[in-house]
């Protein structure tokens, strides 16, 4: 009896060998943020899958796709808008959810600031740390229970902390120290009104994972993630563009380079880096040779304790 039971799970384990022979890391990354995303509908009565147009979240839109479809997507699409976003990744945003039929919510800091309910310290101030206040109002609008996001571990020490199932308390805060266990891929949605669950299905993803995958899927991202001449100033150790909103100061030399961005956010705090890579193929070389987290490089509001990540999310950001 135990040699037919060893020769039995040799078969099985065969099988199995068989079934996932082919599968390459990208292909384990994709089937766990598909069966994470699963968990959420399941689990999750009023859902929604944070969209800014940005790469992590265009490819968290493909990984719904496989997901869900031909069915439609069991929950919204929605941005927190700055009012202070590049338009060429608004312009992505608009045009994917449009393609795929799907609703789009949009919410802006400046429905808060007309509200009230966000007050900036000088008409130059970053908007981008007050999403968490109208990202809150929006949840409690709508009702949500679960917001999901492309957010990754490797982009800050703070991302490192999270669990897949992030839970936040009725006040939207999160609490590194109160957070469940996830013991063999077991997801805990359970919450009282009121509370809310982040929900990162990427989050074992690297920034040379997300590239590999925009380049196999051919996914088409916002011109900017690509290298292009742009005007900048070199301001506080980082490259700072030159628009109408972030315009040079009278002794700063505006300079034009070869660029790209890394992560976009509002335009106020996000820093491209020097780059000649104008294809996927290039920026896919470029990425696995670099030693800096790319929000470490590029994110202006994560170099000051204020504003810093981990104190943002304390207070109820993405």
């Amino acid at each position: 009896m135990q040699k037919l039971r060893y020769n039995d799970n040799n078969v099985i384990g065969r099988q199995r060998h068989k079934m996932t022979k082919g599968f390459t890391h990208l292909d384990w990354l994709e089937s766990e943020a598909i069966h994470i995303l699963r968990e959420v509908a399941g689990q999750c009565a009023n859902p929604v899958l944070l969209f800014s147009g940005g790469k992590d979240s265009i490819c968290m839109l493909r990984v719904a796709e496989k997901a869900f479809r031909p069915g439609r997507f069991p929950f919204p699409l929605m941005h927190i808008d700055t009012g202070h976003n590049y338009p060429e990744v608004t312009g992505i945003r608009d045009k994917r959810a449009a393609e795929l039929g799907e609703r789009l919510i949009v919410r802006s800091v400046e429905d808060s600031m007309r509200r009230g309910t966000v007050v900036l310290k000088s008409p130059f101030e970053s908007r981008n740390k007050h999403q968490s206040v109208t990202l809150l109002e929006t949840i409690d609008e709508f009702g949500f229970d679960a917001c999901i996001g492309g957010a990754r571990r490797d982009e800050e020490k703070s991302r490192a902390k999270e669990r897949i199932f992030s839970f936040r308390d009725e006040f939207g805060q999160w609490d590194p120290k109160n957070q469940r266990p996830e013991l063999w891929d077991l997801y805990n949605a359970r919450r009282f009104n009121g509370e809310n669950m982040r929900v990162f299905p990427i989050s074992n993803w690297t920034e040379l994972d997300v590239w590999q995958y925009i380049a196999r899927e051919r996914l088409e991202l916002p011109s900017i993630y690509y290298a292009h001449p742009r005007r900048i100033v070199r301001r506080n150790g980082a490259l700072q563009p030159v628009t109408d909103i972030t315009p040079a100061y009278p002794e700063e030399i505006v300079e034009t380079l070869s660029v790209r961005f890394r992560t976009v956010g509002d335009i106020t705090c996000t820093a491209p880096v020097e780059s000649y890579a104008d294809t996927v193929e290039k920026v896919v070389a470029e990425t696995a040779s670099v030693t800096i987290t790319e929000r470490g490089a590029t994110r202006l509001d994560d170099q000051t304790s204020e504003a810093s990540m981990e104190q943002r999310k304390k207070e109820g950001y993405f």
